[in-house]
């Protein structure tokens, strides 16, 4: 079984999906890289340098859930469509409270 974001997930939020997710997962960047301003091949790009620096700071010890975004400033210094993608996507975030509510019932089982 392996976790699959998609639906509004975008580079930004790479941080986030790797500390929640974990590194065994499916990232489904639909508009995040179909919408991405210079087209599908530089949102490609801008997701793959947003994960590979995600992956280097917390290889490297760093606390990337923290320091997320300044790691991803950094990333877009050398990388032109990761800072269009943060440019364009800067304001969407990543902080809901989950409406999804167990719903089960506890059934006694025989003991054998």
């Amino acid at each position: 079984c392996v976790p699959v974001a998609s639906g509004g997930i975008h580079c930004g939020q790479m941080h986030q999906l790797l500390y929640y997710l974990g590194d065994d997962v499916v990232l489904q960047f639909g508009g995040g890289t179909i919408g991405h301003p210079d087209g599908i091949q530089s949102g490609a790009t801008a997701n793959r340098v947003a994960l590979e620096s995600m992956v280097l700071a917390r290889n490297e010890g760093r606390d990337y859930v923290g320091e997320g975004p300044e790691i991803l400033r950094r990333a877009a210094t050398t990388c032109g469509p990761l800072k269009a993608a943060l440019d364009l996507w800067k304001d969407i975030t990543f902080d809901y409270t989950s409406t999804d509510t167990p719903d089960f019932v506890e059934v006694a089982t025989e003991s054998r």
